[in-house]
């Protein structure tokens, strides 16, 4: 798969305080009617891009996703659930359909029918925008509607995965707004040519850059129950920083906080009068990977070296609170529980053995105890709890006699770093890795979009091929476990650990759904629609 998958997000942890507010005297949860009441939401960032098909921010993420809605949603356990879509499988090994509702409407009036779903599909196939969307798409040739609630489509190949993936990370857009550009990858979608529309629960109305982003109700939205969001406004306020977000909170500037909390807030918070904490699942990783194009890095003692010279257990009780765990250095999480396999095992913490793998590997240490090597990491300085555990992977690694150079920078420069392969080691973080066999082609394929460690192993790619095309899901387990001891043995990928993450709101707002990962979390659609005053 050579097409960019953005899914990785990083998520922004520092501390914070924490005070006190008051409790409501409004109407009991069940007596909660649409009202009147404005949601104020926090946020550290901007929206980059109003076009859902290229969203590069969290906050676009959350904001177009109020107004474009997808055709499935997700589960804890990373199964697939209605959305916009009621049905969807496959006719035969290279057709795949979805069968849609049809009591969905844009803003302006106009319906949402499954010309909007196949036109959006075969534009982004077509103009190939940068995001997640157009990474699903190396095995999708076209989609076709073939009645209002009914879309098809053809594959080039056999793809188990394929139907589920597009139908969760591809927003639907309005064909009557969006064929106006000569290219949905270059279309602003930014207002300017008489505002939004929307076919979820909220419309975008009003910009203030740097300050927020005003949001009003969509009447008629048949997701949530009684077809109508209960707050009449939606309000994104921009903050520099999650310190300050709390404080809006804790001062009832603010209702919800959208990015994750701090780990070492967690606690402060739940116990903090007036604040209630929400739990959603992880089912993304931290990790590193290390560049194989570099002569040092090609070799597995190498890897092998670096990776037991990382002490795991000390990241995850100190740097994440105890808020983590580990995956046993597989990319088949715990949380997938269908494709867990116990029996691979987390990488030793020893540095006496990382040594006898370097000298393995041809190296001999100094008298100062140091291998004549040295590697750059680099990190987000935006993502605060990874830029903590870089600084213990060098501190461990030293103990081994491995030379770690930190390279910190601002997120652009980083992903930028990241898509040129500038860099011996990558530290970073995914937030949604839900489809094993996706996940995979994606990571580990020659051309996939995040192989970062630039891996061509031959028996590695066969079994992920083969997985794709199988439609029998035992067989499908037995092929991913296959590939998952592959990559752990050769760390082509040292995958740390899973996070569950927590989020912060008023005690005077109940109603919100939690859904995995920060990109969901409670401001999904559906959650943000269904929260309102007590």
């Amino acid at each position: 798969m050579s097409q960019k998958r953005l899914a990785a997000v990083g998520i922004v942890l520092t501390a914070g305080l924490a005070l006190s507010a008051c409790a409501p005297s409004a109407p009991t949860e069940a007596e909660a009617t649409a009202g009147s009441e404005t949601l104020t939401i926090a946020t550290t960032t901007d929206v980059v891009n109003y076009n859902p098909l290229i969203g590069n921010s969290r906050s676009d993420y959350w904001i177009t996703n109020l107004m474009y809605p997808h055709l499935l949603s997700i589960a804890n356990d990373g199964s697939k659930e209605p959305q916009v879509a009621t049905d969807w499988g496959y006719v035969d090994e290279t057709t795949g359909f979805y069968e849609i509702r049809d009591d969905l409407e844009w803003s302006d009036g106009e319906k949402l029918t499954a010309e909007d779903v196949a036109w959006t599909m075969n534009a982004v196939k077509k103009d190939q925008p940068s995001g997640t969307f157009y990474g699903q798409l190396a095995n999708f040739e076209s989609a076709e509607a073939v009645s209002d609630t009914r879309v098809e489509i053809s594959l080039s190949t056999s793809d188990s995965s394929i139907v589920e993936e597009i139908g969760f990370w591809g927003n639907v857009v309005p064909k009557h707004i969006f064929e106006k550009a000569d290219s949905v990858a270059n279309f602003p979608n930014d207002g300017s040519d008489g505002g939004w529309i929307s076919a979820g629960p909220y419309v975008l109305t009003d910009v203030q850059v740097g300050q927020s982003y005003t949001m009003e109700r969509v009447e008629d939205y048949p997701l949530v129950d009684g077809g109508t969001p209960y707050s009449a406004k939606v309000v994104y306020r921009v903050f520099p920083d999650v310190n300050t977000e709390i404080l809006a909170l804790q001062s009832g500037e603010v209702d919800v906080i959208a990015n994750a909390l701090p780990p070492a807030q967690v606690e402060t918070l739940r116990n903090t009068p007036g604040i209630e904490v929400a739990e959603s699942v992880g089912l993304g990783y931290a990790h590193m990977t290390y560049n194989m194009t570099k002569p040092d890095l090609a070799k597995v003692e190498v890897r092998q070296a670096l990776a037991h010279a990382v002490d795991y257990e000390t990241i995850r009780e100190v740097v994440l609170q105890g808020q983590a765990v580990s995956t046993g250095s597989s990319p088949l999480m715990p949380v997938l529980e269908k494709y867990y396999d116990k029996s691979i095992e987390e990488y030793e913490f020893d540095t006496d053995l990382s040594r006898s793998l370097m000298e393995k590997a041809g190296y001999t240490a100094g008298a100062d105890g140091m291998f004549p090597v040295t590697f750059r990491l680099i990190y987000s300085l935006q993502d605060s709890v990874t830029s903590q555990w870089a600084t213990l992977v060098k501190d461990s690694a030293a103990e081994a006699g491995i030379t770690i150079e930190l390279q910190g920078t601002e997120r652009n420069t980083y992903l930028a770093q990241t898509n040129a392969g500038d860099f011996d080691i990558y530290a970073g973080n995914f937030a949604i890795m839900d489809d094993p066999v996706t996940n995979m082609a994606l990571s580990y394929l020659p051309d996939g979009a995040i192989n970062y460690t630039y891996v061509d192993d031959p028996e590695l790619n066969e079994l992920i091929t083969t997985a794709m095309a199988t439609t029998d899901e035992d067989t499908k387990i037995d092929l991913m476990r296959e590939a998952a001891v592959i990559v752990n043995e050769n760390v082509y990928d040292n995958i740390m650990y899973t996070q569950n993450l927590y989020f912060a709101h008023s005690d005077k707002w109940t109603g919100f759904e939690s859904k995995p990962s920060e990109l969901l979390s409670i401001v999904n659609p559906v959650s943000v629609a269904s929260a309102h005053l007590k």
